[in-house]
């Protein structure tokens, strides 16, 4: 077990600070999981559930949901949240359930601490013929001065990379399609502290150096002087999906020189009706490239 002195390993240090992590980050927008999800009710196994953000909008869209986590204390944030849920302590690269199990595997930013290598395939495995693989992910849209210099405490998000590339080179799985959708979330002096806590930059420290970051992170706020006015922060939605192609038995079996062909990832509109206010689809509203940083603290926000 952790103490205040001794960080958890890579992948398993959100659970120390779960509270923290349910209250500071951003959720989905509902129409971003509707679109990786489609409209008809599905199986569906979550990896890296963490506190259920993602895994409410599931449920509420009509879905039978097996929430994982590798973390338990995770997991015990969620069962508070949806204390109904089926839910298992487990990793993405063992998956305790029979070949062909789920019509959707998803993961919310939980792809990063995957073992791709050995991930990819027990995913494959566990989806049923034609099954779909998903991964939603929150990016800090740093395109914005402000939050620029925010990333430079807390971290940097870089959009566009990660699991699309690793689905795209995968032989289990068909080409990926994607999309994004723009949100805000209005963060205050007390959330911007559990927003930095929860990130994984300061997560993986020890309670003296996330105390001490959080001290940067709050003098920086300070100094834009909005007080319990609050701030609203850009968030870029990142969403990928794609169809299992070859299962992993039929790869190590099949003749060498023999080629399976990967089905197309079905395209599944939105429902109008789900676009709201606050999160549009990035298509449909583009963000405007602010003028290039510098470095003045000038808040610029694009209110669209």
């Amino acid at each position: 077990m952790a103490t205040d002195s001794t960080p958890d390993a890579p992948g398993l240090c959100f659970g120390s600070v779960a509270e923290a992590y349910d209250r500071g980050r951003p959720g989905y927008p509902r129409e971003a999981v509707a679109w990786l999800t489609g409209e008809e009710p599905l199986a569906v196994l979550e990896l890296g559930a963490g506190t259920g953000k993602l895994t409410e909008h599931l449920v509420a869209l009509g879905h039978d949901v097996h929430a994982t986590d590798p973390d338990p204390r995770m997991l015990d944030r969620l069962g508070t949240r949806l204390p109904e849920l089926r839910v298992s302590q487990t990793s993405a690269e063992e998956i305790p359930a029979a070949d062909a199990t789920y019509d959707l595997v998803i993961a919310a930013d939980a792809d990063a601490w995957f073992d791709a290598e050995r991930a990819l395939p027990e995913i494959a495995r566990v989806l049923k013929r034609g099954g779909t693989f998903a991964v939603v992910r929150n990016v800090r849209d740093e395109r914005i001065p402000w939050v620029k210099r925010l990333g430079n405490l807390i971290g940097h998000h870089t959009t566009g990379e990660g699991i699309g590339d690793a689905i795209d080179s995968s032989p289990y799985f068909g080409p990926a399609d994607e999309t994004a959708f723009k949100q805000w979330q209005v963060i205050d002096r007390a959330s911007v502290q559990d927003l930095a806590r929860s990130l994984p930059d300061v997560a993986c420290l020890d309670r003296t150096g996330q105390d001490s970051k959080v001290r940067e992170v709050l003098a920086f706020y300070d100094d834009f002087g909005r007080g319990m006015d609050g701030m609203q922060l850009p968030w870029v939605t990142e969403c990928f999906r794609a169809v299992v192609g070859i299962q992993p038995k039929t790869i190590r079996q099949e003749p060498a020189g023999a080629t399976t062909a990967a089905e197309p990832a079905p395209v599944v509109d939105a429902p109008e009706e789900l676009v709201g206010e606050d999160t549009v689809p990035v298509a449909l509203a583009p963000a405007v490239e602010p003028p290039a940083d510098d470095d003045s603290g000038m808040l610029l926000i694009d209110f669209r």
